[in-house]
């Protein structure tokens, strides 16, 4: 009988330790796939003084866009916590959205090497973006999902797992900012828009 009772208490620890082992596999995958979501934005937030710049060459004028692009990149750059870093980065692709907008209206900026060279780098960045967040996503929806099942929902209270939030992008935000180069003729091809593929059975980032 006690061998009985030491075999049923050995099985019970061994399927905490597995379940535990588990759990931090899924944290740490999550924690990854932040880390990659991390370098891609500072990526993006080091293209963008360079790009206003440029700008700022051709439409001086045009101070109050320059500005918001400016200020949402430090808003972008200062935020902290996934869900503050994504509603930074959704107000800076919408300032992004209007410098480039912009562009449109001044064909010698269009034709501008270096203003070609940062917008098609930048759009490669959005890309990247876009595809780490999709696997962040992934990582989160799978950790969350076996938060909420038994046993693991016991285990996950015990040792106090907590839910992780999604790295969303607003519906507006998120197409990849670009300026059709083929038009209005300017200078280059036109910057090709890398595809976003959506997890099935997860909310949209």
């Amino acid at each position: 009988m006690v061998w009985i009772v030491v075999g049923v208490v050995a099985l019970v620890v061994i399927v905490v330790i597995a379940i535990y082992n588990r759990l931090v596999k899924l944290r740490n995958r999550i924690e990854a796939a932040w880390a990659q979501i991390d370098v891609q934005l500072k990526r993006r937030h080091d293209l963008i003084p360079n790009l206003v710049e440029t700008v700022k060459g051709y439409a001086a004028h045009e101070r109050e866009t320059l500005e918001n692009v400016t200020k949402a990149r430090q808003q972008a750059v200062a935020a902290s916590g996934v869900e503050n870093q994504a509603q930074a980065e959704n107000m800076l692709t919408a300032a992004l959205r209007q410098l480039l907008a912009v562009a449109e209206a001044y064909p010698d900026l269009k034709a501008n090497q270096n203003f070609l060279a940062l917008q098609e780098e930048l759009t490669g960045t959005e890309g990247r973006i876009a595809f780490s967040r999709q696997f962040y996503n992934e990582q989160v929806l799978s950790y969350d999902n076996s938060l909420e099942q038994f046993p693991t929902n016991i285990i996950a209270g015990m040792f106090n797992f907590e839910p992780k939030p999604y790295f969303e992008a607003e519906e507006a935000a998120r197409t990849v900012p670009r300026v059709d180069f083929g038009q209005g003729g300017g200078s280059g091809a036109p910057a090709a828009t890398p595809p976003t593929a959506t997890p099935p059975d997860q909310p949209q980032a």
